[in-house]
C-alpha cells in the first residue's frame, strides 16, 4: 500500500494456476466476449428496430440482454488485460467500482425477470385489462426500479467497504466480487446487515414472486383451452430457463462469500469462469431460439429470403389487448 498517494494496490492471486495457458485462454475469452457482445446486441437491435416487438415483454427482454452486455463489459476488459500482463494488480478503488457495477447489474436480473413474470400474468390471467395495466409508464417504472434499487443496495456496501481496514491484499478470485470481503480485517455490521437486506430484496423476494406468479399462470392455463396452454408454454418457458440460469449464479456467489465454503483454488476458477461465460451467452440463445417473433426476425437478418432458407412467417399469438409502443 502506497500511503503517500493513499492508493491501495491489490494482487489477483489466481493467475499463477493458469500462467502456462494464459495466451490460449486470452484467445478463448476474447472470442467469447465478442460473441457475447454480438449475440446480445443483435437481439436488442431487432427489438428496437421492429415495431411489432415494441411490447412490454420484448422491452424487458431487451433490458435483460443489455444488462448482459454491460455485465460482461464490467469483467472482460480487465480480465483480458490481466491475461497479457506479467503482474495482475488493481487498485482498491477500481476493485470496489467493479464490485459495484458487477452486483448492480447482477442484482437487477431477478427484478427484471419478476417484471416479465408479472407481464405474462396480466397477459394470460387478465387479458382484458392488459392494455390498461401494462402501459408505457408501468414498463418504465419497472425498468427504473429494477436498476435503481440494486444500485442503492450495493452502493451502501461499496462505500462501507471503502472505509474498511484491510489485512490482506491478495484477491482470491478472477475479479472483484464478494471476495473483497475476505480482504477486510473485520467485516462491519453495516455490510453484514445490508448484505442480508440485499439478499432478501434482490434475490429471495423476486424469486418467491416469480414462482408464485408462474404457479398461478400454469393453474389458469391448465384450466383453459389448448391455445392458451400453448401460448403460456411458448412465452413462459424461456423466462423460466433464464431464471434457472440466474439462480445458479446467485447460489454460487452466496456459497462462496456468505457461507465461505473452502473450495480449492482451481475449483473456484472453474466455477467463476462458468458464471462469466455461460450466463451472458445463455440469455440471447434462449430468447433468440425460443421466442417465435424474435426468431423469425433473426432468420430474416441472417439469411435473405432468396437463399431459400426461410419458411413462410408464423403468425404471432399476441397478448390480448397488448399495446404497441
Amino acid at each position: 500500500m502506497d500511503k503517500e498517494l493513499n492508493v491501495t494496490f491489490l494482487t489477483l492471486d489466481w493467475y499463477t494456476e493458469i500462467n502456462n495457458y494464459r495466451y490460449i485462454l486470452f484467445f478463448i475469452m476474447f472470442t467469447l466476449y465478442i460473441l457475447i457482445i454480438c449475440t446480445n446486441s443483435t437481439i436488442v437491435y431487432l427489438i428496437f428496430t421492429h415495431k411489432n416487438l415494441h411490447e412490454p415483454m420484448y422491452i424487458f427482454i431487451a433490458a435483460l440482454l443489455l444488462n448482459s452486455v454491460l455485465y460482461s463489459t464490467t469483467i472482460y476488459p480487465k480480465l483480458l488485460t490481466d491475461f497479457l500482463s506479467e503482474k495482475q494488480v488493481t487498485t482498491y478503488s477500481a476493485c470496489l467500482f467493479q464490485f459495484f457495477m458487477f452486483y448492480t447489474l447482477g442484482g437487477s436480473e431477478l427484478p427484471l425477470l419478476a417484471a416479465m413474470a408479472y407481464d405474462r400474468y396480466v397477459a394470460i390471467c387478465k387479458p382484458l385489462e392488459y392494455q390498461t395495466i401494462m402501459t408505457k409508464t408501468t414498463v418504465s417504472i419497472f425498468l427504473v426500479v429494477a436498476w435503481l434499487v440494486p444500485a442503492c443496495h450495493v452502493a451502501v456496501q461499496a462505500i462501507a467497504s471503502a472505509e474498511a481496514i484491510l489485512c490482506d491484499f491478495n484477491i482470491k478470485g478472477i475479479f472483484c466480487n464478494n471476495a473483497v470481503y475476505t480482504l477486510q480485517c473485520q467485516r462491519s455490521r453495516l455490510i453484514t446487515v445490508f448484505g442480508v437486506v440485499s439478499l432478501l430484496d434482490l434475490v429471495i423476494l423476486p424469486m418467491l414472486f416469480i414462482v408464485f406468479t408462474y404457479t398461478i399462470i400454469f393453474i389458469v392455463s391448465y384450466q383453459s383451452c389448448k391455445e392458451i396452454r400453448k401460448k403460456a408454454a411458448e412465452t413462459c418457458l424461456p423466462h423460466l430457463l433464464v431464471l434457472i440460469s440466474a439462480s445458479v449464479f446467485f447460489v454460487y456467489d452466496i456459497s462462496i462469500a456468505r457461507v465461505e465454503l473452502d473450495f480449492p483454488k482451481t475449483v473456484r476458477i472453474i466455477m467463476t469462469l462458468q458464471i462469466v461465460l455461460y450466463h451472458p451467452l445463455f440469455n440471447p440463445f434462449v430468447y433468440g431460439l425460443k421466442m417465435k417473433e424474435i426468431s423469425k426476425h433473426l432468420k430474416k437478418l441472417l439469411w435473405s429470403p432468396k437463399d431459400g432458407f426461410l419458411h413462410p412467417p408464423i403468425p404471432e399469438i399476441r397478448s390480448p389487448g397488448s399495446t404497441i409502443y
